[in-house]
């Protein structure tokens, strides 16, 4: 059977979600197609459970900081249970109901099951055939990677999916990848009181982050317990008894009860690979970065496209394209999309990190500070943390910046809008903070770009 529609997107998660909404009362009919649960990835696997596990191990965490602050004695015994239903609870109970009927509200009509492009028109679902009279957007994001290591085939091993809902506690884990999903399940299952082992491939962890980031965090993830393995590959697993045993390539052997596999992401591109549509290097959908086109007619959303598995982007463009179907001029623009790992304390980032400036040919100026040498930082005994700012000497700009600081999530919204704007330094380093909040710390380190910059300001203190 063949139904037509203006507009087919392949994929119901945050982009098809915000696809929906941004074309609602337009005139546009609308087929969003969904092969598991709609909403995606985020709120039922993702972001919100993993959150709510991380938050549920950072009371414990408080808790044993009150013995230094606060109390003489403190006891409590971890309740996984209570933590897994809850959990759950805030996954919705993997039921998406409430989500579906949101997206049928705004007239768009849902289809489940698995779709397929079988040409640049026309979206196959089972015996049904969805056509597009004008447009087709390609939204149906990614999945685990599983690297092709010896033997990892033949045991059972945890993917993001069931680190993030957990039905038990393992007495130890092993984490094989030390990329934001790792930290941050590491981080968790090792306050609940899992012995938590990090193996991660290269030289360091958090790669994508500036090198300061990941030095900053490692001693506050190692007094949690945690053993961070770095530069050493896994080369074969195999079952030993009761546990994985995981060889890597310097001859060690890490046992572990469960192995949680969190080498990065790859695309679901079987749904649309046959059409002959371009793809990046690493597979993704490749689509112009301004109109997030593929083709005249064929865009892409969200994490498919490569340029960021997050799901603020991923909603970011379903509402960019839906302006662009009305007609309205609206062009993306990736010059400053926030990234935080929610670990404690967290590491927040936006922009260009200084490598990344240089090999553009930046002239480069760097500002560094520690939060944790500051009054609010001393307030909440925190201690090692970094504050670095990347400017563009020439331009007068700020253009990167990496925080590793409680509520460093929360601080980052200035500067990600500084870099949006091209806001001068001068008019950053003026800009009042409240004392004693983390983001007072903000005020030197921006008078300190502008004077270097060469540009007279009078910031504020």
């Amino acid at each position: 059977m063949a139904h037509e529609f203006d507009v087919v997107c392949l994929g119901g998660g945050v982009a098809g979600e915000a696809l929906a909404v941004g074309l609602q009362d337009s005139g546009l009919t609308l087929a969003v197609v969904e092969r598991e649960l709609v909403g995606g990835e985020c709120p039922y696997w993702g972001c919100v459970p993993s959150k709510t596990l991380l938050r549920s191990a950072e009371t414990l965490s408080e808790a044993n900081r009150a013995r230094q602050l606060a109390a003489s004695h403190v006891e409590w015994t971890v309740d996984f249970p209570k933590v897994s239903k809850r959990v759950l609870s805030m996954a919705r109970d993997l039921d998406d109901r409430h989500a579906a009927a949101a997206v049928e509200a705004t007239g768009a009509r849902l289809f489940r099951g698995e779709g397929i492009l079988t040409d640049l028109r026309t979206v196959a679902v089972g015996d049904e055939r969805l056509i597009a009279r004008r447009a087709v957007v390609i939204a149906n994001g990614g999945t685990a990677a599983i690297p092709p290591i010896p033997g990892l085939d033949t045991i059972e091993f945890w993917t993001n999916r069931h680190a993030a809902i957990p039905k038990e506690l393992p007495p130890s884990l092993a984490i094989l990848g030390a990329g934001a999903i790792g930290v941050e399940l590491g981080q968790a299952f090792a306050r609940l009181g899992s012995t938590v082992t990090m193996i991660e491939a290269g030289p360091r962890f958090l790669a994508l982050e500036e090198p300061e980031a990941g030095a900053a965090l490692r001693p506050h993830l190692e007094a949690d317990g945690i053993t961070v393995m770095t530069g050493d590959s896994c080369v074969a697993v195999e079952q030993h008894g009761a546990s994985v045993a995981l060889h890597l390539k310097s001859g060690v052997i890490v046992l572990a009860d469960r192995l949680l596999v969190a080498t990065g992401r790859r695309p679901n591109a079987e749904a649309w690979r046959a059409t002959g549509l371009a793809q990046t290097e690493r597979g993704w959908l490749k689509v112009d970065p301004a109109t997030l086109e593929a083709q005249p007619g064929i865009f892409g959303a969200g994490d498919i496209t490569g340029l960021g598995g997050f799901t603020h982007l991923a909603y970011y463009h379903g509402q960019i394209i839906a302006r662009r179907l009305r007609g309205i001029e609206a062009r993306a623009d990736h010059t400053a999309i926030p990234r935080v790992t929610f670990t404690d304390p967290e590491v927040a980032s936006v922009g260009l990190t200084e490598a990344a400036a240089r090999a553009r040919g930046v002239d480069v100026v760097v500002a560094s500070a520690d939060p944790g040498e500051t009054a609010r930082g001393y307030i909440h005994d925190f201690h090692g943390g970094v504050l670095k700012l990347v400017a563009d000497r020439e331009r007068g700009v700020l253009i990167g910046a990496t925080l590793v600081t409680p509520r460093a999530g929360e601080i980052l919204g200035e500067l990600v809008l500084a870099i949006t704007l091209g806001t001068p330094l001068t008019t950053l380093a003026d800009v009042i903070h409240p004392f004693p909040a983390f983001n007072r710390m903000l005020g030197a380190s921006l008078g300190e770009l502008a004077a270097r910059v060469g540009a007279p300001t009078v910031a504020r203190r």
